[in-house]
């Protein structure tokens, strides 16, 4: 292994093989994907069956990683490739929101022209790579924004309301996370959110009740006090449940 890199959402390991040249690992771990570490395997290979195991990666030293995903809807994904330019999910992705360059006008200029509401935007991948549900939420917490406000309406004020959120907020878990064992990850970044995954909770801002607007298979969280002007948001689901 002579590198490890992200992008986006994809993790990148980078090998030097005994026949020369470079492969690349790419992992998108989805929702209910995860790696395991072990210090070392059982000799037998592992059966093949209806599990969790996608992927076994066993180094020279006899550790490595297994690649398991909870869950029916199996969604991760593994290319072995000699460039990651070669995977359509990293070849598509628009720029790392934490790199040096990306500043208040590279950021105003991505939102130019978009017409859709400002959730989406932030979580499209072609846009901007890696902000995903949880902290597509906490970015407009932090703004004080709806979720449903229009790209096309952003003031210029507004805008670097919402790239100076984008900023703290990443910059934030990544500082949070770091040093944090693997097994650990999931519930330190759940205990950082604020308003993600905390419907019925009061706002750690204004104490306000957080409310949740669910779609098919996912669901946003909000203050309706900091984010909304006061006005809960139409949950169609339940309005759908309730007629």
């Amino acid at each position: 292994v002579t590198a490890v890199d992200r992008y986006g959402k994809w993790l990148g390991v980078t090998v030097a093989p005994p026949s020369g040249g470079e492969l690349h690992l790419a992992v998108h771990l989805a929702r209910a994907g995860w790696l395991r570490w072990r210090d070392e395997f059982p000799a037998a290979p592992p059966r093949p069956g209806r599990g969790p195991l996608a992927l076994r990666t066993v180094l020279a030293s006899g550790a490595g990683f297994d690649l398991t995903e909870a869950g029916t809807a199996k969604r991760l994904a593994v290319h072995l490739v000699r460039g990651v330019d070669e995977v359509p999910g990293i070849a598509r992705l628009g720029p790392d929101p934490l790199a040096p360059d990306f500043d208040r006008a590279a950021f105003a200029a991505l939102l130019a022209g978009e017409r859709g509401r400002i959730k989406g935007v932030l979580r499209d991948q072609s846009l901007i790579a890696g902000i995903g549900n949880a902290y597509s939420d906490e970015i407009l917490h932090a703004a004080r924004m709806s979720p449903f406000k229009p790209v096309g309406r952003l003031t210029e004020d507004e805008t670097t309301a919402l790239y100076q959120a984008l900023r703290a907020t990443l910059e934030e878990a990544v500082e949070r996370s770091r040093g944090i064992a693997a097994g650990r990850l999931k519930a330190e970044k759940k205990s950082g959110l604020r308003v993600h995954g905390r419907t019925g909770e009061p706002c750690p801002v204004c104490g306000d009740t957080i409310r949740e607007v669910s779609f098919r298979d996912s669901s946003l969280q909000y203050c309706p006090t900091c984010q909304t002007g006061g006005r809960p948001l139409a949950d169609r689901r339940l309005s759908r449940l309730l007629k």
